[in-house]
């Protein structure tokens, strides 16, 4: 061997001793380093002509296991998920109290029983019936505050899926720059792991915002893709933008230079925690909020209307149905009778009204023919000079004579399970701003009553709110529900393809899908109008979701009786009294008792949220809610545990892979040192020949 070989030998492992060293200082260096990922050189022997000439340092790497960095970044991304849905639930459910407490919002429905029982012992008391009235209204207000709270929480979430797409796209920027920068470094042999290091911090940090898919470019870097396999950035990054409505889920959507805007799926990530709870987890509870405080108001007002005050009041004013009163009142059955009564409480007049023969009668005397479109001029007829009915605004309205007022007896008078003058809200102790129940009694051989030509827009959805398509429904010249239906269900223009809207014998339209999954419906625009200034399709039947998660802030105490709490229904209305006796009388509390009964009563509640269909009292009703506001909260946060368990665990063997073990690279650079001075030896050696060759010569 030359003595020219021995010095080039001696100089490559002077040189691969120098970078060991640099290496394995630069870990010691960075052992307390967060995100630091330990880097080694690769060494191999260097060969020419089939001789040995030292060594080389072909490059530099990062110490990493591709498989542990990939489940690293897939538990990161689901621990991420189930902390934002969690800490949200727990809030959400904290909203609503122990529920086992004395001040928590179900103890406040139990208050409502309390009071009206203990005015049914004392009708007469005026402190009693003021506590009465204030424990429905207390019930109501906070009702209203915390599906205020809980829209806020909506709006919050909405925002920040907003604020986590403009992050994801800075990120995504900042990742297809530093590709450009690794892949240059790598080209050039230069070392490459400060830029790769940097770029695994944004990588960690994007996985936390939503999951992605790694694939290793062969320059260096990677090429981000969405969970379906979207490219999102590479050499360049796309644009990531978050669309959502207040009527329609909130999805992900990529826009590349070139091309249509692609919805995408997230399936984990912050994000995917924001659209959970903007798309399910809040409103689900805001729906279930308004089936419960809804209900809960039908059942006192079923027991309110069933009764009279004492002395009766002058008018009862009934709630906008949403219908025109011909069709209102076909469909009715059985009988009720309006009596008219002095101060005193006793009948001047009653009508009594036949609802399956179709006739009326005046102070029992004999019946006279009407029809749902003469029931009006009918009714008024009967009540001759002692009162009048009205309908405006899809509302009916009974007026008594002065100085007299006017009670009803339900009897046995029923349309969609409820009688006559619960169904028209005539004597409703909590008021609604528009329709709270659905169950709108229609057939599907009534008149819809939609003007023809009007539309309703649907988007119909994935689970996890990526849209489908969105399809346009024109309200039919055709006029009968049937016809609505027909156009609701088309295939081509309609949601024929992924399920069907049908009424039930309540007259409740309800979407039943018939995929696997199944597809979502939301009403995304709604043109429509049953009649000038009438409701539109998806307010009547509330379809939705703004219809269904406001309505339990739109329930009120009747502001006649909140400020007269005499004006509180807690007599009945006596039909068998013999003549000239009272009908009404003031120490009557049975109208207090059916009050105090009604959270006992069996109400017929709609599948709402991970609750469904029940027939159930208000009462068992408020025990099953408050487990199942309960359960959600510790399902999500039972995720987060076991997401979080599994995170640590991955980043625990991450750490004994990609960790600086100082021990291990003090014995490195001891090694490294000891080849650097074995090296230099030998290069002394060769000059030292090279001087003794020199001087011989």
């Amino acid at each position: 061997m030359s003595l020219t070989a021995v010095l080039s030998n001696a100089a490559s492992g002077v040189i691969a001793a120098q970078s060991g060293l640099r290496t394995s200082s630069d870990n010691i260096a960075n052992v307390n380093t967060p995100g630091y990922v330990r880097k080694k050189i690769d060494q191999e022997h260097r060969v020419y002509a089939g001789v040995g000439s030292g060594t080389e340092v072909s490059g530099v790497r990062r110490v990493i296991d591709n498989f542990l960095v990939a489940s690293g970044l897939t538990a990161s991304s689901a621990t991420s998920r189930w902390n934002t849905v969690a800490s949200s639930l727990d809030n959400a459910q904290s909203l609503f109290g122990d529920p086992n407490a004395e001040t928590g919002y179900f103890a406040n429905l139990d208050e409502i029983w309390t009071t009206f029982q203990s005015l049914a012992q004392n009708p007469t008391s005026g402190v009693l019936r003021s506590q009465s009235v204030t424990a429905v209204k207390t019930f109501l207000d906070q009702t209203g505050r915390i599906n205020d709270e809980l829209q806020s929480m909506t709006r919050f979430a909405d925002s920040q899926a907003s604020a986590a797409a403009t992050e994801i796209n800075d990120l995504l920027s900042e990742i297809a720059k530093l590709n450009l920068e690794i892949s240059k470094a790598s080209v050039s042999s230069r070392d490459t792991t400060g830029p790769e290091n940097v770029q695994a911090g944004l990588i960690e940090k994007l996985a936390k915002i939503m999951d992605i898919r790694l694939q290793p470019k062969e320059t260096g870097g990677f090429v981000i893709r969405s969970a379906e396999g979207v490219e999102l950035a590479g050499d360049s990054a796309a644009t990531v933008v978050y669309r959502s409505t207040n009527s329609t889920p909130g999805y992900l959507a990529v826009q590349h230079p070139v091309g249509p805007e692609q919805p995408i799926t997230v399936s984990s990530g912050d994000l995917r925690g924001f659209l959970d709870l903007r798309n399910t987890h809040l409103p689900d509870l805001s729906r279930q909020l308004g089936e419960f405080a809804a209900r809960a108001a039908e059942r006192i007002n079923a027991a309110h209307n069933a009764s009279t005050s004492s002395p009766a009041r002058a008018l009862l004013q009934g709630r906008d149905t949403g219908l025109d009163l011909p069709t209102a009142i076909d469909g009715f059955s059985g009988q009720t009778t309006l009596a008219i009564t002095n101060a005193s409480g006793v009948i001047q007049r009653t009508v009594s009204i036949d609802f399956t023969a179709g006739t009326m009668s005046v102070n029992s005397g004999p019946p006279s023919a009407f029809t749902p479109a003469s029931f009006l001029t009918n009714l008024n007829t009967a009540l001759g000079a002692f009162g009048s009915a009205s309908f405006s605004n899809r509302a009916l309205s009974l007026t008594a004579a002065a100085p007299n007022g006017i009670a009803i007896d339900e009897g046995t008078s029923q349309k969609a399970g409820r009688a006559f003058s619960h169904f028209f809200g005539l004597n409703d102790l909590i008021r609604s701003e528009g329709q709270t129940i659905y169950e709108t009694g229609l057939k599907t051989t009534d008149p819809h009553g939609f003007t023809p030509g009007q539309t309703i827009s649907f988007r119909l959805s994935q689970g996890d709110g990526k849209p489908i398509r969105d399809v346009t429904v024109t309200v039919p010249a055709a006029g009968t529900m049937q016809d609505l239906l027909d156009s609701l269900n088309a295939n081509t223009t309609g949601v024929g393809l992924v399920g069907a809207y049908a009424l039930d014998a309540q007259g409740q339209l309800s979407f039943t899908p018939s995929t696997s999954p199944p597809v979502s419906v939301s009403v995304s625009q709604d043109l429509t109008s049953r009649g000038p200034g009438g409701p539109s399709i998806s307010a009547l039947f509330g379809l939705g979701v703004r219809d269904q998660t406001s309505r339990a802030g739109r329930l009120s105490v009747d502001p006649d009786i909140a400020a007269d709490p005499n004006r509180l229904a807690t007599s009945r209305l006596n039909l068998s009294v013999a003549a000239g006796a009272p009908a009404i009388s003031p120490g009557n509390g049975q109208g207090a008792n059916a009050l105090a009964a009604a959270g006992e009563t069996t109400a017929a509640f709609d599948a709402v949220g991970n609750l469904g269909a029940l027939n159930t009292t208000l009462i068992q009703y408020a025990a099953q809610f408050s487990a199942a506001v309960g359960s959600r909260a510790s399902a999500a946060e039972t995720q987060r545990l076991s997401s979080e368990a599994i995170s640590k665990e991955v980043d625990a063997r991450r750490e004994s892979v990609e960790g600086v073990n100082l021990d291990e690279e003090l014995v490195r650079l001891t090694t490294y040192q000891q080849a650097f001075n074995a090296s230099a030896r030998m290069i002394q050696a060769a000059r030292e020949m090279f001087e003794v060759l020199t001087s011989v010569v």
